[in-house]
């Protein structure tokens, strides 16, 4: 079996299509199919269904599917500890991120950790959409993952192989331009209008918060009249957007609560159309760095000491009411 093999059957089991996994693993689609011919011949079981629209992993490739994102995770994590070793960096913690969180909380959660105790690590932040941030964790490349997360939305990291805490507490908030000629009113108003559709600022599959609309099917029903006019992965361009006027957008409330506040942008809806969402950590099981043992433990011990530190936003973030 060969590494290649691997990463091929898990781009496969995310993009759902052999050409789309195949330029994602920038190889020709021949070439993807065959490799991925040879896995399902070395493990002896077919490992996907192709005969839907969309390829489905088989009941063996589900089986399948979480030993060969531990290999890979283990795979890359080892190559990775290895590295630190050899560049004398075992101290650095490595954290990966989804855009917004990096901007609205992980620098005032980091002040207040450092407020109390310093790390004397050096601190690594990776940012990218929630896709990127999954691969991230399975390579190995990063120690710890911080997103958004709600219960009825699917994540990659089965709890066999990584472990969670919650940091604090966020809502999705449908949000748009002032009205024209009431700043005190939305432009767009939602559910929008049969005949008249609200233009809606969509996240993309790739995101977390695309994948937590989704899951929630919030912007789905007969009552709701949305028109997507953009798309995007990272929450700061729809912001902007809907800044801009182009249309409703569910942005976090960390994010977007002094536009709130100083009425650049207003809600486009009532509280019924609010999503709570957790801000959660995770980690592999698998024994870390020394460091980052030590800042995993640091975390327990202050959720055990104050666990409502876990179940707000840090000093100074957005909230809901």
């Amino acid at each position: 079996m060969e590494l290649d093999w691997l990463e091929d059957f898990l781009a496969l089991v995310e993009h759902q299509h052999f050409g789309r996994a195949a330029e994602a693993r920038n190889v020709s689609q021949p070439a993807f199919s065959r490799r991925i011919r040879l896995l399902e011949a070395w493990l002896g079981a077919p490992l996907f269904n192709r005969d839907t629209h969309r390829v489905a992993l088989t009941l063996a490739g589900e089986q399948w599917r979480p030993s060969a994102e531990d290999l890979l995770r283990r795979l890359y994590l080892g190559r990775e500890q290895t590295r630190a070793i050899a560049e004398g960096s075992t101290t650095t913690l490595r954290f990966a991120s989804t855009h917004a969180l990096s901007i609205t909380f992980f620098p005032r959660w980091l002040e207040e950790i450092e407020a109390e105790r310093p790390l004397g690590s050096t601190v690594s932040l990776v940012t990218d959409n929630m896709a990127g941030c999954e691969r991230m964790m399975l390579q190995g490349q990063a120690q710890f993952l911080l997103c958004h997360h709600h219960p009825s939305t699917p994540v990659s990291f089965k709890p066999n192989y990584f472990v969670s805490v919650d940091l604090g507490t966020d809502t999705l908030v449908p949000v748009s331009a002032p009205a024209l000629d009431d700043p005190r009113r939305p432009r767009f108003v939602l559910p929008g209008d049969l005949g008249a559709p609200a233009p809606y600022l969509a996240f993309s599959d790739v995101s977390g918060m695309g994948r937590i609309l989704a899951s929630t099917h919030a912007l789905e029903g007969p009552s709701v009249w949305l028109k997507p006019v953009f798309t995007a992965h990272v929450a700061t361009v729809l912001a902007e957007m809907a800044r801009a006027g182009r249309g409703v957008a569910w942005m976090p409330m960390s994010l977007i609560a002094r536009d709130l506040d100083l009425g650049v942008l207003a809600r486009a809806g009532d509280e019924r159309w609010d999503i709570p969402i957790d801000i959660r950590l995770y980690r592999p099981r698998a024994r870390q760095t020394m460091a980052a043992e030590a800042f995993w433990a640091l975390l327990k011990a202050r959720a055990e000491a104050d666990p409502g530190t876990g179940r707000a936003l840090p000093k100074g973030a957005g909230r809901t009411g």
